[in-house]
């Protein structure tokens, strides 16, 4: 592949402002400098956009808690004519789904961007890049598009430009995930997204590149989450909103910036940052995790670098987004293996689910890698009792995709995943607590793999099934690297999947499911006004679900 189609930000250049030239040039450059994403990165980042607005419209029609209060929170905020517009903006506001009120640009973002969020169901990276051997594995999602349809109502741009501007966030996001592990420092990875919402936007804008480096410097320096969002034994509207409330930092620090504010400059090679406060220059850095495996890397022998070099696509087709995942319905991406390998042994051995009790299953054994044993493994998680617990919970997501097998089966529906796909009722306070869940939880013993199971991770999420039958005869899926909506995956027809997981979602949002995913479909022919009017549509809302 030419080398014409990536840019090199090197570990000793100052790479904050690097980022804002690349940003700048993508959006706006001239050939040769301009982004010229392959229609295949368009096609996949339209999907991953789609899927992310059915996931947010969905959360508000059932009255999630967290999306809902930050909506009622932005349509307080509607611009007027002392709204002061930002340099190059043609309007002053911004919209949330299901309003056409124009609204501050950060507040509409925060609320749209933790919509998207709330099911932990859109898409998702692994920081995981071994042809050039940046391997990080640092998470990540696809949380942020927000910023990019907002850029375009405030800028006037068409949705060609705003569906450029998506592949432009995921990029910059996707690429740090595979050079910088925040979580192996307990911070939380949504500051990689923070960082390119600061220079997307920016971009969109046409910020100057000073007054973006100083906003994505100001991200660093100002507003960096801890992972104690997602530690307890029950979680909060924190951990779901954690990318919206870092990114709504992110435009506000990029606000700041385009009236004249100075953040600090170079803020990669800034040894009191994060970046070299943990992976300092000239350290042999040997951080080793609970296997044994090295999370660090021998840093530069420069006393004056950041801790990995950036490497960025600008044109062709490998782009960061191709190999981010998605979710097949509504379940923690670490148990896409465990889903996969019981619909194929219940596929295998469909007796297993005869008896809509349960009583032909004797006990489950499930295997897998860490991380996926340590976040959803945990013995705390084996009682969930509130939503953002019960989808962190192995036991939970495995026990309710039998007991939907059981439960079909008794009805002579199939057992396929779009017989089987989860959704929110799956998730409802009386689905946490169906008896026949809670049974085949004490039945499920989830184990962790060892060095053979973790060496093939993020590469795949690897796990294992053994189903024991009530006769004493082992059923065994073998090992699962590629389930459905794993960007490797070769054999599952993705997009019939993510229609009917689409229409799923949409029918809580809309009476016409199929015309609200039309609304978002195909970005690229929407016109500048058809952005502007993307989000205005009728909002339907169904009561009972929280």
């Amino acid at each position: 592949m030419s080398d014409a189609n990536f840019i090199t930000l090197p570990a000793d250049s100052n790479q904050a402002l690097g980022l804002a030239r690349y940003a700048l040039a993508f959006l706006w450059g001239e050939p040769g400098q301009r982004g010229e994403p392959d229609p295949a990165v368009l096609a996949r980042t339209n999907l991953f956009h789609t899927d992310a607005v059915l996931c947010g419209v969905s959360a508000l029609a059932l009255g999630t808690n967290a999306p809902n209060v930050l909506r009622d929170e932005a349509l307080t905020y509607a611009v007027s004519d002392r709204t002061p517009t930002l340099d190059g903006a043609v309007k002053r506001g911004a919209t949330v789904f299901g309003s056409r009120d124009e609204l501050v640009i950060e507040k509409a973002i925060v609320a749209n961007c933790a919509a998207v969020r709330e099911w932990d169901s859109n898409g998702t990276n692994f920081g995981y890049n071994p042809d050039r051997g940046h391997t990080a594995g640092e998470f990540g999602h696809n949380d942020f598009y927000s910023v990019a349809i907002a850029g375009a109502q405030l800028a006037g741009l068409d949705g060609e430009a705003a569906l450029r501007a998506m592949v432009l966030h995921d990029e910059i996001r996707g690429r740090l995930a595979e050079v910088f592990s925040l979580k192996s420092y307990k911070i939380d990875h949504v500051v990689h997204g923070a960082i390119a919402s600061a220079a997307t936007l920016g971009a969109m804008l046409k910020a100057t590149p000073e007054q973006i480096e100083s906003a994505v410097g100001m991200v660093v320096a100002h507003y960096i989450p801890w992972r104690a969002i997602r530690a307890g034994k029950q979680l909060s509207d924190s951990k779901g909103a954690s990318a919206a409330i870092s990114t709504e930092a992110a435009i506000l620090a990029l606000k700041r910036s385009m009236a004249g504010f100075l953040g600090p400059r170079d803020i990669f090679r800034n040894p009191e940052a994060i970046f070299r406060a943990f992976e300092g220059p000239g350290q042999l850095f040997q951080r080793v995790d609970k296997q044994g495996h090295h999370v660090g890397k021998v840093n530069t022998e420069k006393d004056d670098a950041s801790p990995f070099d950036l490497v960025l696509a600008r044109a062709g087709r490998d782009f960061a987004v191709m190999g981010m995942h998605f979710k097949i319905g509504l379940y923690e991406h670490q148990s896409a293996g465990a889903i996969q390998a019981m619909i194929d042994l219940v596929e295998k051995a469909p007796h297993l689910i005869d008896d809509a009790s349960g009583e032909r299953i004797k006990k489950i054994k499930i295997t897998a890698y860490e991380p996926a044993f340590g976040i959803i493994g945990d013995p705390a998680k084996r009682n969930p009792t509130t939503r953002q617990s019960a989808d962190h919970s192995m036991v939970y997501i495995i026990a309710t995709v039998l007991r939907r097998a059981l439960e079909g089966r008794s009805r002579g529906e199939g057992a396929e995943w779009t017989d089987l796909m989860l959704g929110p009722y799956d998730y409802s306070a009386a689905a946490i607590g169906n008896s026949i869940t809670r049974k085949l939880m004490e039945r499920i013993e989830f184990q962790h793999g060892g060095p053979d199971y973790d060496k093939r991770y993020p590469d795949g999420i690897p796990t294992s099934v053994v189903i024991e039958d009530d006769q004493g005869t082992d059923y065994d899926s073998g090992l699962v690297m590629y389930p459905a909506g794993h960007a490797r995956n070769l054999t599952a027809d993705l997009e019939a999947l993510l229609d009917a997981k689409w229409k799923m979602l949409g029918q809580y949002a809309a009476d016409d499911p199929a015309s609200l995913i039309a609304r978002y479909a195909k970005l690229e022919d929407k016109s500048t006004a058809d952005i502007a009017a993307i989000h205005d549509f009728d909002l339907v809302r169904r009561d009972g679900f929280e």
